[in-house]
């Protein structure tokens, strides 16, 4: 049997293997792209396929294409989706800046499906990527990509540790610890507090993110090469986003400015702001897990994280802080996946981006890592850690910061030098406190109480 067929495109005849799906245009990209092992994200290309569907109904509703052939190509289509022929889009991410290569790539695998469903001729771009551009099919494909996965990853994530951490800080709401800034004791708070405000961070980039969302629904789709409609039928814009929103439960709307859209990729740029403002936060978080738990006997100790693994090739019964770990991992990837998208996003070069496929493929990686980082926290760190009481009692009994109480009674000064005197004499505050004050045992008592000055 031959192992290649010979196909063509307005460029002449190519050799391509005999078993594909793609044709002429599909294989150009695989021997003029040899730069990476790394490939648009499956669920990019299914947005794209979305694309194709959805344009198909809608020429079959505006009676462009005939009901055969518009049912083939959605139904290839649907096949796609479900996750056949996964190993037919082998395009390099560095391909041409309007991902050309890879809408190409959709277009010749749906038309040979289509084809061999009707026996007829199905064409991948007068038929499959009618009334479509690259240029408005690409940028469309990274905003309903990135709609989908927050919609079913991201947000869920966030709202399981947002839950997680609220159930935390109300389980140890009464747990006094030792306050710190600049990594120094200061005043206390309760374990609560402090995870209340980790809850609170995480409620707030929730919410950055759903205010964006309505600009990520809106779609280039229907602005063709430019921005013009340039051969895009009239009514074809909102039809199509009519049963795109059907298709796939979300509501997407035509673009308020199709030029901005093709042009300029700014709300994907925004999107990641706001990506990497979660990852500040949960950078954050997982420094502080890690401090907290740090020890066991010559750290901070307050926190035990649940044990997952050995910690050592070499050191026996060692145990570290992995979640955490891989998380700020994840957070500083985040953090250069931003930096790309925002040099991509200043790639709108007149009218149309040419780092497309740079931004799709960052911000689809941003948005999966922080999902997946978001659950390892709530259901293997913050869910299962244990509070070292023994050692918050002792780290409060011998805090001199807690003489803080006392500074409007005897003043900054005096209060400073007490506190000096527990510290170097390695005393408990309230000991020196009585002994150079004339202030009573037992007003020092309720003075000095750790869950008084948390204001509980």
């Amino acid at each position: 049997m031959n192992k290649f067929r010979t196909e063509h495109d307005s460029m002449g005849e190519v050799q391509v293997p005999s078993n594909a799906l793609y044709g002429a245009q599909t294989q150009r990209a695989i021997d003029n792209f040899v730069i990476s092992n790394l490939r648009l994200p499956m669920r990019f290309i299914y947005a794209v396929v979305q694309i194709k569907k959805a344009a198909a109904q809608t020429h079959l509703e505006l009676n462009l294409l005939n009901a055969e052939i518009a049912t083939a190509i959605t139904r290839a289509s649907d096949a796609i989706i479900a996750g056949d022929h996964a190993d037919q889009f082998p395009v390099d991410l560095f391909q041409t800046g309007s991902g050309t290569s890879t809408n190409m790539n959709v277009n010749e695998v749906i038309a040979n499906l289509a084809t061999e469903q009707t026996g007829k001729n199905v064409h991948p771009n007068d038929q499959v990527n009618m009334s479509q551009s690259s240029n408005d099919t690409i940028p469309s494909a990274i905003h309903i990509s990135a709609a989908m996965a927050l919609d079913q990853q991201l947000f869920p994530a966030l709202e399981n540790l947002h839950t997680s951490l609220l159930g935390k800080a109300e389980q140890l709401n009464d747990i006094v610890k030792t306050g710190r800034t600049h990594l120094m004791d200061a005043m206390p708070l309760t374990f609560g507090q402090e995870i209340g405000g980790w809850a609170s961070q995480i409620e707030s980039n929730y919410l950055r993110l759903q205010m964006l969302l309505p600009q990520l629904l809106q779609l280039a789709q229907g602005g063709t090469a430019i921005g013009t409609g340039v051969n895009t039928p009239e009514k074809f814009r909102e039809i199509f986003t009519r049963h795109l929103s059907d298709n796939l439960g979300l509501p997407f709307t035509t673009a308020n400015n199709f030029f901005a859209l093709i042009s300029a990729q700014d709300t994907a740029v925004a999107i990641s702001g706001s990506l990497k403002t979660l990852a500040v936060s949960l950078m954050k978080i997982s420094n502080d897990l890690r401090w907290m738990n740090s020890g066991p006997l010559s750290g901070i100790a307050e926190i035990n994280l649940q044990a997952l693994q050995p910690g050592s090739s070499i050191m026996p019964g060692k145990v570290n802080p992995v979640i955490p770990e891989a998380v700020c991992m994840v957070c500083a990837q985040v953090m250069g996946n931003d930096t790309s998208i925002n040099i991509a996003g200043q790639s709108g070069n007149f009218q149309l981006n040419v780092m497309l496929p740079l931004i799709a493929y960052n911000l689809l990686q941003s948005i999966e890592l922080l999902s997946n980082a978001c659950n390892q926290l709530a259901e293997n760190t913050i869910s299962s850690f244990t509070v070292n009481q023994t050692t918050l009692d002792k780290s409060l009994a011998t805090n001199p910061i807690l003489v803080t109480a006392l500074n409007s009674i005897i003043g900054y000064e005096k209060a400073a030098a007490i506190a000096k005197k527990a510290y170097r004499e390695n005393r408990a505050i309230i000991d020196v406190a009585e002994e150079e004050t004339q202030i009573s045992r037992a007003e020092l008592e309720s003075l000095l109480d750790p869950i008084r000055l948390t204001g509980q």
